[in-house]
C-alpha cells in the first residue's frame, strides 16, 4: 500500500506485465502468465524461504533465464523440485534422495542420481524375473528332459535376439544424447552466457537442451519398453 504505482508499475514490467496488463485481473491470464504471477508476488514479498515446485512449468525461455538469474542472487534459503537439471545444477547446493520411505542427503551429483535409477531398475527387473522362475518350480529329472530344455533355451535365445538387438541400439541412442546434453548442460553453467551479450547464444542453447530433453524422453521410453518386451518374452518362455 506505501509503495508508489511506478515503483509497481516497473517491478511487474520485469514479469512481463506491461501497461494496462498490470491492470488486467487474471480470469484470462494463461497458465504461464498465472506462474509469473505468482512467482512476482512470491518476488516482493521477500521471503526468507523459497518452496519451489516445478516452478518452471509454463514459463518461456526469457522467463526460465531471469527465473535462474533470480534465484541465484537469493540469500534465503531455498527448497526445489525440479526435473529441469539445468535450473537445479544451477542454483542449488544439496542433493536429497526420497526412496524406500526415506529422506537422505545425495552423496553424487545428477548424472550420478541417473546411473542410480538405471541400476535401481535393472535389479527390480532380475528380482521379478528371479521370482517368476521360482514360481515355475522347474525340475529337470532325467537326459531327455535336459536335451529338450536345452532345445528351448536355443529357440529363446533366437527369437530373443532381435529383442536384445533393438534395447542395446536404443540404449546407445539415449548414451549418445545424454552426452550432448551433458555438454549443453556445461556450456549454460557458465557465467558468462547470462550476459546480456550472449542472450541470442543462450536462446540457442536452451533451445538445443529442450530438443535434447524431448529426444531423450522418446528414446528412453522406446528403451524401456523393449526391455519389457525381453522380459515378457523370457517370462513367457518355456
Amino acid at each position: 500500500p506505501d509503495a508508489r504505482e511506478q515503483e509497481l508499475r516497473n517491478f511487474l514490467g520485469g514479469f512481463g506485465f506491461y501497461g494496462d496488463k498490470a491492470l488486467e485481473t487474471i480470469q484470462g491470464f494463461s497458465g504461464g502468465e498465472k506462474a509469473r504471477l505468482a512467482l512476482a508476488i512470491i518476488g516482493w514479498q521477500k521471503p526468507n524461504l523459497l518452496l519451489l515446485d516445478e516452478p518452471t512449468n509454463h514459463l518461456d525461455l526469457d522467463m526460465r533465464l531471469a527465473l535462474t538469474m533470480a534465484l541465484q542472487s537469493f540469500e534465503g534459503a531455498m527448497i526445489l523440485v525440479s526435473h529441469d537439471r539445468n535450473l537445479i545444477r544451477s542454483t542449488t547446493d544439496e542433493l536429497y534422495l526420497v526412496h524406500d520411505g526415506r529422506v537422505e542427503e545425495y552423496i553424487g551429483d545428477l548424472d550420478d542420481y541417473s546411473q542410480w535409477l538405471a541400476q535401481l531398475r535393472s535389479k527390480e527387473r532380475n528380482e521379478q524375473r528371479e521370482d517368476k522362475n521360482e514360481e515355475k518350480g522347474e525340475v529337470v529329472s532325467s537326459a531327455q528332459q535336459k536335451k529338450e530344455i536345452r532345445r528351448l533355451e536355443a529357440e529363446r535365445r533366437k527369437a530373443l535376439r532381435p529383442l536384445k538387438q533393438k534395447a542395446e541400439k536404443l540404449e546407445s541412442q539415449l548414451e549418445e544424447l545424454q552426452s550432448f546434453l551433458a555438454d549443453v548442460d556445461e556450456l549454460l553453467s557458465a557465467p558468462s552466457i547470462y550476459e546480456e551479450a550472449a542472450k541470442d547464444q543462450l536462446k540457442e542453447y536452451l533451445a538445443r537442451q529442450t530438443e535434447l530433453k524431448r529426444q531423450i524422453n522418446e528414446v528412453e521410453e522406446e528403451w524401456m519398453e523393449a526391455l519389457e518386451d525381453i522380459e515378457n518374452a523370457e517370462m513367457n518362455s518355456p
